[in-house]
């Protein structure tokens, strides 16, 4: 009688046990349940953070494809910029030249007493020739001959600029360089500055130049672009290629490449990068802590000392052959 009492409480037991499970299984499976409530709070917002975050990636890589040129040229118009410190330096000139398409740009040039060589400068995409006067006089007081100028759209300049553009504004004061009488027209040295790089090269792979030098700029657009918004893929949609790699591999000429070693906008690595694929001679100055925009205030005498010895070089080379 005891074990058969025992047995069926046991089985009661049992069955309240099943009881208590089965309605906790209902209610944690329940919509209006805490665990599925929480869950299904959880999915929906981990869903909106995704919809955010590719609608955020939607809108900047189209506003960078609209706005391209808006991210790539910062002109200042004259009289914004230096132009009344400018002034001071001897014998500068201006110059006016109208490009192959009509476009009237405006330039400087300034001789040197018994230069060794001419600079045709080609700076970067940001204010104008007058914010880059204090370079001029330093270049200058080394003994060069120094021609630099606006893009179109910055500065005196007409226009707005574009990649075409650019290239034909660089050739346009390329091929008025070697009409001055004080250019030996076989002792011309492209200059290009960031953007300028590309431009430089540019005018290079299509004029006969002694030797270049190519300071703080970049590999491609596609690669500053990757560099700058690495998130966003809008180097597949640039109009703008700015290849400057590419060229570079076609080109035998004397090459400087220098670059700041803290340079914030165009990491040295784009410079190293480019530096590779260029042929010889060539060399590279790597600028101790400068930044993009304070090479030859950091560098100091040795920056110019460089730029001296390399066009020593090209020039003792040309001279040779």
């Amino acid at each position: 009688m005891r074990c058969w009492a025992e047995n069926e409480a046991d089985d009661e037991i049992a069955g309240i046990k099943t009881s208590i499970d089965s309605r906790k299984s209902a209610i944690e499976n329940s919509p209006g349940s805490p665990l599925n409530k929480l869950a299904h709070h959880g999915f929906r917002w981990l869903r909106m953070v995704v919809v955010a975050v590719v609608a955020a990636l939607i809108f900047w890589t189209l506003a960078l494809m609209i706005l391209e040129d808006k991210f790539i040229y910062f002109p200042e118009k004259y009289p914004r910029g230096a132009y009344d410190q400018a002034s001071s330096i001897r014998n500068l000139r201006d110059c006016w030249v109208t490009t192959e398409d009509g476009v009237k740009l405006h330039g400087w040039f300034a001789p040197a007493e018994s230069a060794k060589a001419t600079l045709v400068l080609s700076h970067g995409n940001g204010g104008n020739i007058s914010y880059r006067y204090l370079l001029m006089r330093s270049l200058l007081r080394h003994r060069f001959n120094v021609m630099m100028y606006d893009y179109r759209g910055y500065g005196r300049s007409e226009g707005r600029p574009s990649e075409d553009g650019v290239y034909k504004d660089g050739r346009a004061f390329f091929d008025y360089a070697v009409t001055l009488p004080e250019v030996d027209p076989k002792r011309i040295i492209l200059w290009g500055t960031s953007l300028g790089g590309a431009v430089a090269t540019d005018v290079a792979t299509q004029r006969p130049v002694a030797g270049l030098i190519l300071e703080s700029t970049f590999t491609s657009a596609k690669d500053v672009a990757h560099t700058l918004y690495p998130f966003l893929p809008v180097g597949l949609f640039m109009h703008s290629k700015f290849n400057t790699i590419d060229k570079i591999k076609r080109l035998h000429l004397p090459l400087l490449v220098m670059h700041g070693s803290l340079d914030e906008i165009l990491p040295i690595g784009l410079g190293r990068r480019l530096f590779a694929a260029a042929n010889d001679p060539k060399e590279f100055y790597e600028i101790p802590v400068a930044r993009h925009n304070d090479t030859f205030f950091v560098g100091g005498e040795e920056y110019f000392d460089r730029i001296t010895l390399f066009a020593e070089r090209v020039l003792n080379s040309s001279m040779s052959h």
